[in-house]
């Protein structure tokens, strides 16, 4: 899979924009500030409804303008398309496939497919666990888009249940009929998020595993085999002991209901929902110490690619790669990390790199190349 062209109106600091793109490598290298993160983050969000740098879609559409619009022309396994969003901060966002009205965003998921990888993936490593959840959830709807309609559910019920926890909790001196009512009513909705949490978890804990030997191959590959430090990836769920065995959709809600039921009182005192995938944690480790609070800048790098990179060969293991973005990643990397991260992607259908300084990118990775200044792209040669 790759972009043959990208098209901007009025999105971050591009009033008009639109350039062809090819199969290969294309850098766009430029001072900083000037619009070339920009340009990858329209196209992450082309692929995925949402931005690596922000959590709202206000901040996208350039000063001034109502609204902002993406374009892309993708050409895929299935042919090519064009994916089309119409952003309307305050609104509901349009999509459009082929020119076609969609009647839900989140339809036009798997249209294009990316891995980017961008400074802020330092989170994924030293950041919070909600973090690393986010990162299985978007993969998630990467390898099969259905997959954010169970997100979104599951979300859905965790919002209802906690705004009940918290009016129970104010409302805990009930007696009677009134208590009685209150607890049926939490019930049905442990049942409800027992309900839509197990799928969720199940897909969570098969991916961990699918992902597993991809990272640890990936940091061994990018860090340079340095004895002794190879990583670890586990999933701890909030519902499962740590010794449990990967189990069916049926026995994880099982599992949920039960340890919701054992922390019951303890979720009305706090008015929070205790137990949950919003509660679990994808554990990282490096030479058996844990990566957050134990890693070095460099280690956690490494790592920070090395999940990304497993992103990338799981997703390609569906005979189609995604686009493979690098957003002003070299210049964090030392000159080692470089070369064998340049290595490890030269052979991916479309590379996508941003730079500040051209130098910083390896020779192997030489292709297509664009000068980005004060919102305008150029084609070099």
């Amino acid at each position: 899979m790759h972009l043959t062209r990208l098209a901007l109106t009025d999105f971050r600091s591009y009033p008009e924009l639109s350039i062809e793109l090819g199969a290969g490598v294309t850098t766009f290298s430029g001072p900083n500030g000037e619009g070339k993160t920009n340009l990858v983050e329209a196209i992450g969000y082309l692929a995925t409804l949402g931005s690596h740098r922000v959590a709202t879609d206000g901040p996208l559409v350039r000063h001034g303008a109502q609204r902002a619009v993406l374009r892309a022309a993708v050409t895929g396994a299935q042919g090519s398309s064009l994916v089309e969003i119409e952003l309307n901060p305050g609104r509901a966002n349009r999509v459009r496939l082929n020119r076609a009205p969609l009647s839900r965003p989140r339809d036009i998921l798997g249209a294009l497919r990316t891995v980017l990888f961008a400074p802020e993936d330092l989170a994924l490593v030293k950041g919070d666990p909600g973090e690393r959840r986010r990162f299985l959830d978007e993969l998630l709807v990467a390898t099969a888009p259905r997959w954010a309609g169970v997100r979104a559910d599951y979300e859905r019920v965790l919002r209802q249940r906690t705004a009940l926890l918290k009016s129970a909790g104010a409302k805990g001196h009930l007696r009677g009929q009134a208590r009685e009512a209150m607890t049926a009513t939490l019930d049905a909705w442990d049942g409800q998020l027992a309900r839509a949490g197990a799928p969720l978890l199940a897909g969570r804990l098969r991916l961990a595993s699918a992902l597993r030997p991809h990272v640890a191959a990936a940091y061994e590959a990018v860090s340079g085999g340095q004895s002794g430090d190879e990583c670890g990836m586990s999933y701890r769920s909030s519902a499962l002991d740590s010794s449990d065995e990967f189990e069916d959709v049926p026995a994880l809600e099982t599992a949920l209901l039960k340890a919701l039921a054992g922390v019951r009182t303890s979720e009305l005192d706090r008015g929070v929902c205790l137990v949950g995938p919003h509660r679990d944690e994808l554990e990282l480790s490096i030479a058996h110490m844990p990566a957050r609070g134990y890693a070095s800048h460099g280690e956690s790098w490494s790592l920070a690619l090395a999940l990304r990179l497993a992103s990338f060969a799981l997703l390609r293991e569906d005979a189609e790669d995604p686009v493979l973005i690098l957003d002003d990643v070299f210049a964090e990397l030392d000159t080692g990390r470089r070369d064998r991260l340049a290595a490890l992607v030269s052979g991916a259908e479309q590379v996508l790199i941003t730079a500040a300084v051209p130098a910083d990118v390896p020779a192997v990775l030489d292709g297509a190349r664009f000068t980005v200044s004060a919102g305008a792209v150029t084609h070099d040669g």
